[in-house]
């Protein structure tokens, strides 16, 4: 009996590692540096690289920055195929975790986690499902600029926990679904920003969209609904829906990207908005448009120019008072109108990457003293504009 064991134990062995060999572990990532100079004091958070925009201030101070805190390890798995059924995961990470503000002690913190199911029917058409933290669907195309806000708050910009159901019906259309929860990028509320909010909701955050892909385009079409309670204790629930637009152009060495969202809150998503108690009783959003386009050409020397521009119309409702009222931690709620714009150039050597860019952000605020038209949701009076210029410098070793 004792004999059995053992040889029970290493046929087990033998056939899990015989299962192992058909996946194929590809151990990737980067050594990536970012320099960067600022004219004015801004609202930034990953050690002040990842830039939302100036705040509502005087201070014109020069600032000055350097990290390798974004450089990235990764794995890929693949190959693996039980049946019909093929399956892949990844799992990626970087060195974020640890820095409070722009000092500290790096420490890994995790990026994506997930595995990828998927099953092809007789035409060869598949079906996957994704489980896992990974891109959120709005936030997964992105600009070719360099910065690491990779376009925020000009479009979404999130990595979470979901569920995501992917069915292509031919080589061009293709839809989405997903069920969603927060983790690191969650909604404001009155006990700052949380995930509890979607936890005593009972309800995970929802998408659904359609992708069209032609020879040189992509287009995707999709809406976002959340539903979150702010008190635990209350019935009271915020309902938003949120539309968005993406398209792309490529072909040769040029590529054109342009995405649109008007969102309600949307501050789970990085994007300037929020909510508050409505006058009439429950929630009440504030409505944003939101949108960027870049356009880029090139290989070994590549030229990027993205255009950012984000408009906050207020609240849907009349609000009961501004101090309830919660917006964005990563904005203001006197933010009125905001722009960005920035070209950039990039020389590729191989696995090298040198590239520098200017970013040019203006934010039109109101002024908090004059007080919040409650009725609109919106400091409109005494409206100003506040800029920033940053210079950045970024170098780049892949493997």
């Amino acid at each position: 009996m004792k004999t059995r064991i053992p040889a029970a134990a290493l046929a087990l062995l033998c056939a899990v590692s015989a299962s192992a060999q058909d996946a194929q572990i590809k151990l990737y990532g980067f050594i990536r540096n970012f320099a960067h100079i600022d004219t004015h004091e801004m609202t930034a958070g990953t050690a002040d690289l990842f830039s939302y925009g100036p705040k509502d201030n005087d201070n014109d101070n020069t600032t000055y920055h350097f990290t390798a805190i974004t450089s990235r390890l990764g794995v890929d798995v693949s190959g693996y195929q039980y049946g019909n059924m093929s399956a892949s995961a990844k799992i990626e990470a970087d060195f974020f975790s640890g820095v409070s503000g722009v000092s500290g002690t790096a420490v890994l913190r995790l990026r994506q986690a997930y595995m990828t199911l998927g099953w092809k029917d007789e035409d060869k058409l598949p079906t996957t499902l994704k489980i896992g933290q990974a891109w959120h669907p709005m936030a997964a195309d992105m600009p070719d600029v360099i910065s690491l806000n990779t376009g925020a708050p000009f479009g979404p910009f999130s990595r979470t926990p979901l569920m995501q159901f992917d069915k292509s019906f031919s080589s061009s259309f293709s839809m989405t679904a997903a069920a969603i929860w927060q983790m690191q990028y969650t909604s404001a509320g009155p006990a700052g920003a949380s995930a509890n909010y979607i936890k005593y909701s009972g309800i995970p955050e929802l998408y659904a969209g359609v992708s069209y892909k032609g020879e040189n385009s992509l287009v995707r079409l999709g809406v976002n609904f959340l539903s979150i309670k702010p008190v635990q204790t209350e019935k009271d629930r915020l309902n938003t829906v949120s539309p968005f637009l993406y398209a792309q152009y490529k072909k040769g060495l040029f590529s054109v990207k342009a995405k649109t969202i008007f969102a309600q809150a949307g501050e789970h998503l990085n994007l300037n908005g929020g909510y508050g108690r409505a006058a009439e009783g429950g929630y009440t959003p504030t409505n944003n448009s939101s949108s960027w386009v870049s356009l880029s050409y090139g290989k070994d020397w590549q030229f990027v120019l993205f255009g950012g521009f984000s408009k906050n119309f207020g609240t849907k409702k009349a609000l009961v008072s501004d101090e309830s009222f919660w917006f964005s931690k990563n904005s203001a709620a006197n933010m009125n109108t905001m722009y960005r714009l920035t070209p950039t150039i990039i020389r590729n050597l191989g696995k090298v990457t040198i590239g520098l860019e200017y970013e040019l952000t203006s934010v039109q605020y109101g002024d908090k003293s004059t007080g919040m038209n409650l009725e609109k949701g919106l400091y409109d009076k005494g409206l100003h504009w506040v800029s920033n210029n940053r210079l950045q410098a970024m170098f780049k070793y892949a493997f």
